[in-house]
């Protein structure tokens, strides 16, 4: 009973986390704090929803297949989006290769199923707007990457603002087309914070889905290609070193993380002779497929304007 309270403060934490960091971090500081606050409870209501499927994924196939494993850990943070996630603690050795596939499958598939529904209510709520002149000025290449960095402050004469743009995977754009249409030129989708919300899960399950070492989607390559998943993770790493180069700097941070405290090794399943069988083949092939589907080029991007393009424009005489 007393772990079942830690747990279930641990959750509230996560939760209260979310909604305060989004209304004090992420809202106009000239809106009334009851407006704030509304928002906070819509982004966090929709992490916490689109976070609690993924560990009840994890935790109901790991009690499936009878693993000993842990209550989820929510991790609250107040910085950022206001967490760092959730873990569950899997005690037991996984028997085999289909048990591979439906624990390490099933968090990523359980949370788009809510993140996706999530996405066309969030865009159904966003607005579409022009944008400011010079706000989003498309001259300008996002100084994001390494690269694109210099090239930005190069580009910028004077006094210089960076602005922040929300990053889009295939599944984000599929939404937005069929929910908004076409976005008419010089407008842009001003997001509600439900939206931003599905956005934050799919981020969380695209890191997640990347295939090394024990993350979720490096259980799903282990069982498919065995000890060929090594090489694998460690094309992966190699590929997130340059996306950073080309599309975000913040790549190289997840790089690192995976390299050095993750790894590209995974622990062989008690019983190793056992295939897998042509459904889980299928269900890890599925999985892998939204690792594409789900990966953002440039996750959390900023665009570089001048202060004088970002100042309203004058009125007209």
């Amino acid at each position: 009973m007393r772990g079942l309270v830690g747990h279930l403060l641990l959750y509230l934490a996560t939760w209260t986390s979310t909604t305060l960091t989004f209304a004090l971090g992420w809202t106009s500081g000239d809106r009334a704090m009851s407006e704030r606050l509304l928002d906070g409870l819509f982004f966090g209501a929709g992490v916490m929803a689109i976070m609690t499927a993924h560990e009840a994924g994890h935790w109901y196939f790991a009690r499936r297949h009878g693993v000993d494993s842990s209550l989820p850990y929510f991790i609250p943070l107040p910085l950022g989006f206001g967490t760092m996630g959730a873990v569950i603690r899997l005690r037991g050795r996984i028997p085999h290769k289909d048990a591979l596939v439906d624990i390490g499958a099933s968090g990523p598939l359980w949370g788009l199923a809510v993140a996706l529904p999530l996405s066309v209510l969030g865009c159904s709520l966003s607005t579409v707007a022009p944008v400011p002149e010079g706000v989003l000025p498309d001259r300008l290449p996002s100084p994001t990457s390494v690269l694109g960095l210099l090239d930005s402050f190069r580009s910028v004469e004077g006094p210089a603002a960076l602005v922040q743009v929300f990053g889009d995977n295939l599944l984000t754009l599929a939404v937005q087309r069929l929910v908004l249409g076409p976005l008419p030129a010089g407008h842009e989708v001003f997001a509600h914070p439900v939206l931003i919300a599905a956005w934050f899960g799919m981020l969380v399950t695209m890191l997640n889905l990347a295939p090394v070492g024990q993350l979720d989607g490096g259980h799903v390559a282990h069982a498919l290609f065995g000890e060929r998943a090594r090489t694998l993770g460690r094309v992966v790493v190699g590929v997130l070193v340059v996306a950073a180069f080309v599309f975000s700097a913040s790549w190289l941070v997840w790089a690192f993380v995976v390299g050095r405290f993750v790894g590209v090794g995974h622990p062989e399943v008690a019983q190793p002779e056992r295939p897998l069988s042509p459904r889980r083949r299928a269900v890890a092939y599925v999985t892998l497929a939204f690792a594409v589907l789900t990966f953002m080029p440039t996750p959390l991007g900023v665009k570089l304007a001048s202060v004088t393009e970002l100042r309203p424009a004058a009125p007209a005489q």
